[in-house]
């Protein structure tokens, strides 16, 4: 194995072990990590020469789930693992966040981190050693990186900070926080939480960057020891003629009129007029011409920062912390369960909600034991329309994933439980115009219509987002409410945070720069507070303030009732025969849980009621003097077999069906006729029987049991 070095600090009351040098050595960088027994393998690995034709830095982060970190096979037909599941996407993107900006922004070579999972300790959720690899095995290899960095998860139980907990611990937390910082500040910060107040979530972020700071100090000693010297690469960047040029063709002045609008396409025409100008007086230099895209980029970004943090003025005239014209209406689409629209400027989400029974809640295969289905879905698409292009949809990208997945951590603390409403839900946010913060557009128009689905939702839910410009101090920057595309390109900081009036229920910050201090951390919590009430306030609570109080007349109807699980088999019948009789009689759907909840679910709300009866008549004892109605399934010499119920069956004697002596059960009952019958109790022989004479008429009579007993009466 030759010669490897380890090492381990304390996290969390848990033993964070590193191993250096022992696996993956053809990796740039590459350490073995060990958090209890929770083992996971990270490696970064960087391409030996830039890739050609690329503006951006290419990196792509994969968290690797292995099943066999947990004792189970893959599903599927393969028993292989595929494609990556939601949370593994999840991960990979929170590791991507705030390791991205740490890198040279003109590195254009290939880097791809690999967080291979192989061990899951319960205790010791995979995703803390695997961030922490990340950065570690990034830091410790040739690729230029400005780290390390460092992050902690963190929970609220019972009132007491939990660092990095458990996946038992987090299915009871009221905070699920992830904090990611460098040696001075904060980088990184994705929440969720049941309405912590602002200055809980402040503690908390601090909390983890607290421990942050140990673990770098922890990192720098491993850096040092075992780290290798940093590699040259390929620098990019525009010759300064081709800005010269670009300036002298467009003052300053004039690019501030380029760019000064609140129409995203009448911005981006005007910018191409100036494109289009450089390449008439200038398209034989295939050199400037190669730079003018970049060029264009950076004299934009140089304009629309100092019109911010000079002069206080935004491309679209608003004040800094104003936010864009509001709109919001429901009931759009007729035949979904519920919809609502919310409009932000030049950004439009429509949500549509449907509901299904608990049975369709969404099947979760992953590493975690205490998540195998997920109840409530949000899912937000983002088709190319919406910013005015034209491409192909091949389905969810990791961007959508994420933004569905922070719409649907806001939401999920005012959910109602499943005993108060029975529903899978499922929303499903579309992007019909997009000018910036579209995944905090998507939790008011979900909020709005998951209300007017009838779901009974604690309270309402908005989202915003701030933005930041910062100059060339701490203490020389600008934080802007509600920014819109162009703010976010060339700004600083997304950064969202969703709540209702009581209290924050999920956060996501992205960065560019290399931290935030806490002053900005705490004035951006403020003002997206401010901004959370007024959106509440002023444009949602006017549309819809309460839960309708029912469902859609579309949505399917749900009865529950509980049967002794030692009954469960009887309902079910053998081969499932009794349950799907019931299925097919009632045009129902009925899902049975192992404690014996059953749910009941349809449209025609008297035939669920009939299911429900017939499960009660399945699932009891027959009593002395119980009234039932019953179906002639069978006719023998001695009598007659009634069904009472998918399953349960019961005899009539030939002497019990008439009040005079009868010589032929066929004289009186034919198969299919539905009579009524008193429960005699048990004979002789101790079985159960039956009388169609003994019954009490119906009153009023029906010709059923009416027809059959006053052919046999003594009238006759």
């Amino acid at each position: 194995m030759g010669d490897y070095k380890s090492y381990s600090m304390e996290i969390g009351g848990r033993t964070l072990t590193v191993e250096i040098g022992r696996v993956a050595k053809q990796a740039n960088g590459a350490c073995l990590m060990h958090y209890g027994d929770t083992v996971v393998l990270s490696t970064a690995t960087a391409s030996k020469k830039p890739r050609e034709g690329v503006d951006f830095f290419p990196l792509s982060v994969d968290f690797d789930e292995k099943m066999y970190a947990v004792g189970k096979f893959p599903g599927g037909f393969n028993k292989r693992e595929g494609k990556a599941s939601t949370h593994a996407v999840l991960t990979s993107r929170v590791i991507d966040r705030p390791m991205r900006p740490l890198f040279p922004k003109d590195y254009r070579n290939d880097v791809t981190l690999n967080d291979m999972v192989m061990s899951v300790d319960p205790e010791c959720d995979p995703e803390i050693p695997a961030m922490l690899g990340s950065s570690l095995a990034t830091s410790i290899s040739d690729i230029p990186f400005d780290g390390p960095c460092a992050m902690t998860q963190l929970g609220l139980i019972d009132g007491e900070w939990i660092i990095n907990p458990g996946y038992e611990q987090k299915s009871k937390s009221d905070l699920a926080l992830t904090v990611a910082s460098t040696r001075e500040k904060v980088i990184m910060i994705e929440a969720g939480a049941n309405e912590l107040t602002d200055d809980q979530m402040i503690e908390a972020i601090y909390v983890c960057d607290d421990q942050n700071k140990k673990i770098i100090e922890f990192f720098d000693k491993i850096v040092a020891e075992t780290g290798k010297p940093k590699h040259d690469y390929q620098h990019y960047g525009v010759p300064a003629e081709v800005n010269e040029a670009l300036m002298k063709l467009c003052p300053p002045e004039e690019m501030e009129q380029v760019v000064f609008t609140d129409d995203k396409q009448t911005r981006e025409n005007n910018v191409a007029e100036v494109r289009a100008k450089f390449e008439e007086q200038y398209g034989s230099n295939d050199e400037w011409m190669a730079a003018i895209d970049d060029a264009l980029y950076q004299y934009e970004k140089k304009t629309v920062r100092k019109m911010i943090l000079k002069d206080h003025k935004r491309p679209d005239g608003r004040d800094i912390k104003e936010i864009r014209p509001l709109a919001a209406e429901i009931d759009l689409i007729p035949r979904a369960h519920g919809s609502a629209m919310f409009t932000r400027g030049q950004t439009q989400i429509c949500d549509c909600v449907t509901l299904a029974p608990l049975s369709e809640a969404q099947k979760v295969e992953g590493l975690d034991p205490f998540i195998t289905k997920k109840r409530y879905i949000h899912q937000y698409n983002f088709p190319s329309y919406s910013v005015g292009e034209t491409k192909p949809s091949r389905g969810p990208g990791r961007r959508e994933i994420g933004h569905g997945a922070l719409a649907e951590r806001a939401l999920v603390p005012v959910l109602p439980s499943e005993e108060e409403f029975p529903y899978a839900i499922r929303a499903v946010s579309e992007t019909f115009e997009s000018n910036g913060s579209t995944s905090q557009a998507s939790i008011c128009a979900s909020s709005m219509a998951l209300m007017a689905a009838g779901v009974p939702i604690k309270k309402s839910v908005a989202g915003i987002s701030c933005g930041l410009v910062t100059g060339e101090t701490d203490d020389d920057y600008i934080v802007l409410t509600d920014i819109q595309g162009l703010e976010d390109f060339f700004g600083d900081m997304d950064f969202k945070v969703a709540g209702t009036h009581d209290g924050i229920t999920a956060i996501q910050m992205d960065i560019k720069i290399h931290g935030l201090t806490r002053e900005i951390v705490e004035k951006a919590i403020r003002q997206t507070h401010e901004a959370r009430e007024y959106i509440l306030f002023q444009v949602m609570e006017p549309v819809i303030s309460q839960p309708r109080a029912e469902v859609s007349k579309y949505a399917p109807k749900i009865i529950q009732m509980k049967i002794n699980p030692e009954k469960i088999g009887e309902v079910v019948g053998q081969r499932g025969k009794t349950i799907n009789t019931l299925i097919d009689t009632y045009g129902v759907q009925i899902d049975i849980d192992d404690d014996g909840s059953v749910s009941i679910s349809g449209t025609d709300k008297d035939q669920m009621e009939q299911a429900e009866k017939a499960i009660e008549i399945i699932v009891s004892e027959f009593q002395k003097d119980q009234i039932l109605t019953g179906k002639v399934v069978s006719i023998k010499e001695f009598g007659a077999f009634l069904e009472f119920a998918p399953g349960k069956e019961g005899m009539v004697h030939i002497s019990k069906i008439a009040n005079t002596r009868i010589n032929k059960v066929e004289d009186v009952l034919h198969l299919g006729d539905v009579v009524r019958v008193i429960c005699l109790g048990k004979d002789k022989m101790g079985r159960i029987s039956f009388s169609i004479k003994d019954c009490p008429r119906e009153e009023p009579d029906v010709d059923t049991v009416g027809r059959i007993v006053a052919s046999a009466g003594p009238e006759d």
